[in-house]
Formats: structure tokens, C-alpha cells, sequence
């Protein structure tokens, strides 16, 4: 961004700041719908990054299906904004989880569809059905290489889909994956023969969702996928760079943060710590940010409100009192640990957004 804009920002909201470019989130939002169109997919953008029903309007408005969630603080404030067909792609385990998955069920007309990969999770969400007064769609989450939630085999997935389809209450809907980068293979076996034991059993999966801005350029490869989840595209990152899925141009949001100590020559202190940036790493990325007016210059570790600048191999080493932009490493990380964004198009701020389910963990 112009000096004359990081100026104006840091006057009228301090720094540490976190700025949107509403010009590429809209860049974004229609790159990723793009792409969905071309594989013949139902865009289901992942708000987990963003967190706001602002950017979830704008993602609906350009031709999204609806959205994903991952907790169920999450879905609880999309609905309430008024978004009527939302996926938790997340196990909602715990009678807290299931009163107000309940709750939700009968209190809001959105389209409620949630994941599974165990019968306890099962048996819970059809206590939320029964309790919300409607039938409750489930997806069962496969695991196809990521090793993370998920069944492990398709035997796994039909049986835990025939269980979900014999309790009251609620319907087997489909399968839930999110094949590791490069992973389509593998992820087209599970699922073929996954979709031959649930035909075998007379289910049917009318939802196959995969996931992930990773797998941008797989999309639809998979065959019989109806919709793909993707969330960091909407803003981009470093990790998202790294992977080679997005270039510095196409990263929408920057923390705007200020040199306040230079009391070594090769280093100095940004007022941007852990509580901003986030101690991720990226998957093993060099330092905590990337600078892009300051080559060389590395966030090389944090205190809570202090970001340490390692100046050794950077050139044009910022003065006490610069503005400096960082690329966070992970964005989705930095946006829950702030109540709102700056917000700017075609150079000039346009004012705030909220992001309305930050911090909503649970």
C-alpha cells in the first residue's frame, strides 16, 4: 500500500493493524468460483478464514453454494446473518455441542449438514435432531492420506454411513475428504470403492466435498466430487505462496505494523508480537512473516507484544518509527486474534468490518 495510506491507517486505528484489499478479495473470491465452474463443482468457500458474514455475503453473491464452518460458534453466527446453507465440517461431540446444535436446528431455517468419522458423534447429532424437531443431514469424514480426522478405509465409511441412515432423525448425506496435495489417487480409490459398498447397501452419497486451497489446481479431479472447500484463498499467506497456489500480488491481507526499537544495527522491534502475528511457522517456513518493502529482514522470533527483526541481510534497514506491511505466514491464525478488519479499495480505507466469529472456538 502508498505511504500515504499506511499514514492515514496507523492515524486512524494504531498499529498493529490488520488491512484487507477489498480490489483482491473480490480478485480472490472470483478466482476461486472460476475455478470451481470449470470442474463442474459447487463452490463451498471454508469461512474459518475469514470469519465474517461481510466476506461470506460477497463470496455468496459471485455464485457460492453456501459455506463450510468448523466449529459450531461459527455456523451459529452465519445463520444468524442470514446464510442458509452451511456445512460443519467437524466432529460435535459433548452434550454443550449437541444442545446447541439442537438449538440451532430449531431456531434457524438454514440448511444444516454436519460431519462425522464415529458412531459416538452420530449418536449425539441424532440427539440434536430430535431435539431441533427436523432431520439433520451428516457427511461422514473420510480420511484419504491427510491423517488427520477421517475413517482410514471405505469399509469404515459404509458402515458408519449405514448407521447414520438407520437412526431417527437423520440421513447419510455424503462423504466429507481432504486429499494431502497430490493425493488425487489415492483419494479416487477410497471413494470409488466407498461409493460401491454404500450402492451395495442401497445409500447413495449426494454430497462428495473436498477440500482445500492447497488442492486448488486438482479441483475436480477427482471423480464425482459436487463441491470443494477452500478457505486462506480468499486472502492468501505465505504457507499458500510457499505451495505455489498464490503469488505476493494475490496475498489480500497485510499486517500494518511499526519499527519502534533499533537498538542493535542489525536488529530492531516491530510492535507486532505474538498476540498478532501468531507464533505458526508455516510448515517450516524462515521466520514468523514475510516483508516485502524490506528484503532480507526476518521476524525471527516474538514476545507476546514485540516482533524481533533479524536486519543482518536487509539492505534497507527501517528506521525507529517506518511502517512496515508483514504477510502473516498462516492468515487464518491472525484474523481470529482481532475484532476487525481495516478495510480498503482502490487505495483509499473504506472503514471496518467485524469479524463477528472470532474467537469462536467451540
Amino acid at each position: 500500500m502508498a505511504p500515504a495510506l499506511r499514514d492515514e491507517i496507523a492515524r486512524r486505528y494504531g498499529t498493529p493493524a490488520i488491512v484487507i484489499d477489498l480490489d483482491r478479495v473480490a480478485r480472490n473470491i472470483a478466482r476461486l468460483q472460476a475455478a470451481c465452474d470449470a470442474a463442474g463443482v459447487a463452490n463451498r468457500p471454508h469461512i474459518k478464514t475469514h470469519k465474517s458474514p461481510v466476506l461470506a455475503r460477497m463470496q455468496i453473491e459471485a455464485g457460492a453454494r453456501g459455506v463450510t464452518c468448523q466449529k459450531l460458534g461459527e455456523a451459529e453466527v452465519m445463520a444468524r446473518a442470514g446464510i442458509d446453507d452451511i456445512l460443519v465440517s467437524y466432529n460435535l461431540i459433548g452434550s454443550h455441542a449437541v444442545g446447541r446444535l439442537g438449538h440451532l436446528l430449531r431456531e434457524s431455517p438454514a440448511r444444516i449438514t454436519v460431519a462425522a468419522d464415529n458412531p459416538v458423534t452420530v449418536a449425539g447429532l441424532a440427539e440434536a435432531a430430535a431435539a431441533g424437531g427436523r432431520r439433520l443431514d451428516v457427511v461422514v469424514e473420510c480420511d484419504t492420506g491427510r491423517k488427520r480426522a477421517g475413517v482410514e478405509t471405505p469399509g469404515e465409511a459404509v458402515a458408519l454411513a449405514r448407521d447414520i441412515a438407520a437412526r431417527p432423525g437423520l440421513a447419510f448425506a455424503g462423504l466429507l475428504l481432504y486429499p494431502p496435495a497430490g493425493g488425487v489417487a489415492a483419494a479416487q480409490a477410497f471413494l470409488d470403492a466407498a461409493q460401491a459398498g454404500l450402492a451395495a447397501h442401497g445409500l447413495q452419497a449426494r454430497i462428495v466435498s473436498t477440500g482445500g486451497t492447497p488442492n486448488l489446481p486438482e479441483i475436480g479431479q477427482v471423480r464425482g466430487t459436487t463441491e470443494h472447500r477452500a478457505g486462506t484463498v480468499i486472502f492468501n499467506d505465505r504457507m499458500m505462496m510457499a505451495a505455489g497456489v498464490a503469488a505476493l500480488e494475490e496475498c489480500a491481507l497485510a499486517v500494518l505494523t511499526r519499527v519502534v526499537s533499533r537498538a542493535g544495527e542489525a536488529r530492531g522491534i516491530l510492535d507486532a508480537g505474538s498476540k498478532t502475528l501468531t507464533s505458526d511457522t508455516g510448515g517450516g517456513l524462515d521466520g514468523f512473516g514475510l516483508l516485502p518493502d524490506h528484503p532480507g529482514a526476518r521476524i525471527a522470533g516474538f514476545a507476546e507484544e514485540h516482533g524481533f527483526l533479524d536486519l543482518a541481510a536487509c539492505a534497507d534497514r527501517p528506521p525507529v518509527g517506518t511502517l512496515v506491511e508483514v504477510v502473516p505466514n498462516h492468515v487464518c491464525v491472525v484474523v481470529n486474534m482481532v475484532d476487525a478488519f481495516v478495510a480498503v479499495r482502490d487505495g483509499a480505507v473504506v472503514g471496518t468490518i467485524p469479524i463477528e466469529a472470532r474467537g469462536l472456538i467451540t
